[in-house]
């Protein structure tokens, strides 16, 4: 996964929340086709919006995505910028804009600064982007970080079945190499500083032998969001999709570097897991 190893509403919490979304300012986003992704952004919010159902509204958008180009790294560079990209997905960037997508489309805003002001507050830290470092890079911290703040809730935990795995999450200090904004020396040790409340961080899965289980799969629902967990030392989480049933099976949608483009793809997700050697997933769902 390249770009990142991707609400409690009340009365109160809205009408903060318009007020930021008003006050976004198109130069505060950086776009790659500023025209096109506005228009899209709008069409698919409008359209998104007349879903009451938050995980048909996930599936139905991540479907308008099939067929979008895989390309990798369309959020380096520095310095960190707010940007987004329909046109080009990677795993991490797919699930996060179908995500925020149906997320704005939930509070019934219909206005790509709408999308923009909850991209910045799924995406980063606190909701605030502060520079590289701020980008939750790694699955377990996007999911500490934005469970804190209402935004989506682990379902891992009420599945039939679950194990839970313990590991040290410092994959990106340990191969400082691999990402060139860590070349600033204050940047890599906030990195370094984060990485120190992920030691030996425990977190719920479903091991991959036990993801035949008829009760497993019948718990999965379209448009779950699930994160394929690794052994890569140092590191939560190599994947990211969402749900797609056929038949009741469970399929997985997401940006696939083999076929080069956002797909469903034509393995069951068992058989798809089993073949790239993941140890099992996490399944995430938007909290309405």
């Amino acid at each position: 996964m390249t770009n990142s190893v991707r609400h409690i509403i009340c009365n109160v919490g809205a009408f903060l929340a318009s007020i930021s979304c008003q006050a976004i300012m198109p130069t505060e986003a950086v776009f790659a086709n500023e025209t096109a992704d506005t228009t899209k952004l709008n069409v698919l919010l409008y359209n998104a919006s007349k879903i009451a159902d938050p995980q048909e509204r996930i599936a139905v958008v991540g479907r308008e995505f099939i067929g979008t180009p895989y390309v990798a790294g369309t959020l380096e560079g520095t310095p960190e910028e707010l940007k987004v990209n329909l046109d080009q997905l990677d795993c991490t960037t797919f699930v996060e804009t179908v995500l925020t997508i149906a997320y704005t489309a939930g509070e019934h805003r219909t206005s790509w600064r709408d999308y923009v002001y909850n991209l910045e507050k799924i995406r980063y830290r606190n909701g605030t982007l502060n520079g590289y470092a701020s980008r939750l890079h790694y699955f377990s911290d996007w999911v500490v970080d934005n469970i804190h703040r209402g935004n989506i809730k682990e379902h891992t935990n009420r599945m039939p079945a679950i194990d839970w795995a313990v590991k040290t999450l410092d994959f990106m200090s340990s191969n400082r190499d691999k990402y060139p904004a860590m070349k600033d020396s204050a940047e890599f040790e906030r990195i370094k500083n984060y990485e120190i409340g992920y030691r030996n961080h425990r977190y719920p899965y479903i091991k991959a032998s036990k993801l035949s289980n008829k009760t497993t799969i019948a718990a999965l629902k379209e448009g779950d969001i699930v994160a394929l967990t690794t052994k890569t030392p140092g590191l939560d989480v190599s994947h990211m999709g969402i749900i797609i049933k056929k038949d009741d099976i469970p399929y997985l949608m997401h940006a696939s570097s083999k076929k080069g483009c956002v797909i469903i793809d034509n393995m069951p997700l068992t058989e798809y897991i089993r073949r790239n050697g993941n140890t099992g997933l996490r399944v995430i769902r938007l909290n309405e």
